[in-house]
């Protein structure tokens, strides 16, 4: 007697939240491998990043979305617009909310950067309830968190009625995040899957090659550099002997700027493609070629272009 074959499923899974809530990081756990950016700084991932994940005979491919935030300038539209574009198509939505700082709002010890988190969770949640979509909540960042005042914090958060569970997880540590994993896999609607088994994004490499760069660039220079800066991938060239050859720009905005991600003698640039270099190596599977350009364009957040490279709409 033969044994019945598992039946396969496959689907969306859009991680929405606040910027800096973990979105990138819980996409980089689940999948198991590095697809989106995670630097110090908020509002660092632009467009949505697609994760792909295996739960059993269950493919799971993530939305990593740009974190949700009440917009001002034309790039941030756009990315708002993207965030909420990415869960309207998926099939199961996880807000995913900083339990550190939700309940730091809450107390006179808590930070703007708190206060605007929990903003920003408030407008989520209203987002939802005008839609009518169902969400599963993901409180995260729980490590060290008392357990009466996590349940306290899921308990108000439900009381909404904008979800349909609760998983209490640190995606830095994994904690909570098979048990969240395994439930999505149940919400896969039956089908083949989307991807091969063995690939972890569907991200064109020549955008992962200038987020690659983008995050190096933040790590280096974050207290520095406020969010003026864009890497634009120009070149990305196959080599016979098998290796890549990449060109890239770094805008910013002002001159100042500039001397900023050089660096003295140039050893920061130096450091910001050694390190992207190195990363691109091991992700690409192959030797990379490097270099690197700093350009000033104060309107570079109005280029179609760079809209055009991250899959963002121009005239939101």
């Amino acid at each position: 007697m033969t044994e019945p074959t598992p039946t396969t499923r496959a689907g969306f899974v859009a991680v929405i939240g606040a910027p800096n809530a973990g979105k990138s990081t819980l996409v980089n756990r689940l999948t198991g491998s590095k697809v989106s950016i995670v630097t110090q700084k908020v509002q660092t991932t632009r467009f949505p990043v697609r994760g792909i994940a295996m739960a059993g005979e269950a493919q799971l491919v993530l939305v990593d979305t740009p974190g949700i935030f009440t917009p001002r300038r034309r790039l941030d539209r756009a990315m708002v617009a993207s965030a909420w574009g990415g869960a309207e198509d998926a099939d199961a939505v996880v807000h995913l909310i900083d339990a550190q700082a939700e309940l730091g709002a809450e107390g006179r010890e808590g930070t703007a950067a708190d206060r605007r988190s929990a903003e920003d969770t408030e407008t989520i949640i209203a987002n939802l309830k005008a839609t009518g979509a169902k969400a599963i909540l993901a409180l995260n960042k729980i490590d060290g968190m008392r357990r009466d005042t996590l349940l306290a914090l899921s308990q108000r958060l439900f009381d909404t009625g904008v979800y349909s569970q609760v998983f209490m997880i640190s995606a830095l540590s994994g904690d909570g995040v098979d048990d969240l994993k395994a439930h999505l896999a149940g919400r896969m609607p039956e089908g083949p899957w989307l991807y091969p088994e063995d690939q972890a994004a569907d991200v064109p490499a020549r955008v992962l090659a200038a987020e690659i760069t983008r995050e190096k660039v933040y790590l280096r220079v974050h207290e520095e550099l406020p969010y003026s800066a864009a890497v634009e991938t120009t070149a990305f060239d196959e080599r016979a002997d098998g290796s890549a050859r990449i060109e890239q720009t770094i805008y910013v905005e002002r001159e100042s700027q500039r001397p900023i991600v050089l660096g003295k003698g140039g050893q920061t640039l130096k450091w910001i493609g050694q390190k992207a270099r190195e990363e691109l190596t091991l992700i690409l599977d192959r030797p990379v070629h490097l270099f690197l350009t700093v350009k000033v364009d104060p309107k570079w957040q109005d280029s179609r272009a760079l809209y055009a490279q991250f899959g963002l709409e121009f005239d939101v």
